[in-house]
């Protein structure tokens, strides 16, 4: 049977530790425990939560945060103590946390090169089972004005049209666009889908005055640049 968090000694228990000395000084474990509140007869909140990242940290080239935040629903479901209820209450955790990060990365932060795309976006696909594609919005000095996902499409295409594309940048009155998209295989070779559909965006981004300055395809822990492959 599980120790309760009761206990455990006053200085350890998360919800006491926080308030003794701060949110910065728990571990991520701890911090999950207080998202997760309760325990089992197994394990106690703490426990749950150390299952949790320690499953996640055993993935390959991924810290225990970074494969945790693309778990699913289901997959946080197979983890005993964690039902329906508190899936949602760590996913919604998960998503205010993935929109804090996005608006202090996007502050003031000006693309000069396809790596500063790659630095920016690569570890937000770490884990994805399905091409995602994304417009980073920029305007006339490169400085991003926002970043939007546009489509999930199936393990290995991306089905979207042009209004979906240019409909944002429109509105925020961008100069330019960059779309970027993730292969789940991992391999940077761009398919032939994948040049058509850049090229038919560049052929709309002249019509609506918004440039398409390149369009990058993240996979494996790196990244390629059509623009800089000449495939537009």
């Amino acid at each position: 049977m599980a120790k309760s968090i009761i206990e455990l000694p006053y200085d350890d228990r998360p919800y006491e530790k926080l308030e003794l000395v701060g949110a910065n000084h728990l571990t991520n474990s701890e911090l999950l425990a207080i998202v997760i509140k309760t325990g089992t007869s197994r394990y106690n909140c703490v426990e749950i939560a150390q299952n949790i990242l320690t499953v996640s940290s055993d993935t390959e080239s991924q810290n225990d945060l970074e494969y945790f935040m693309n778990l699913s629903m289901e997959e946080l479901k197979s983890f005993e103590g964690i039902g329906r209820v508190k899936a949602i209450q760590i996913k919604a955790v998960i998503e205010l946390a993935r929109r804090i990060a996005n608006t202090h990365t996007l502050e003031k932060k000006k693309i000069i090169s396809p790596k500063d795309v790659y630095n920016l976006l690569g570890k937000k696909y770490l884990g994805e089972k399905q091409e995602i594609l994304k417009t980073v919005i920029l305007n006339k000095q490169n400085a991003i004005l926002s970043i939007v996902t546009n489509a999930k499409g199936s393990i290995d295409k991306v089905e979207i049209g042009m209004k979906e594309v240019f409909s944002e940048p429109i509105k925020q009155l961008a100069s330019g666009i960059i779309l970027v998209h993730n292969h789940p295989s991992g391999s940077l070779v761009p398919s032939k889908s994948d040049i058509e559909f850049t090229n038919k965006v560049c052929e709309y981004s002249k019509i609506f005055g918004i440039e398409l300055l390149d369009h990058i395809i993240i996979g494996n822990n790196s990244y390629m640049s059509l623009k800089e492959q000449k495939k537009f």
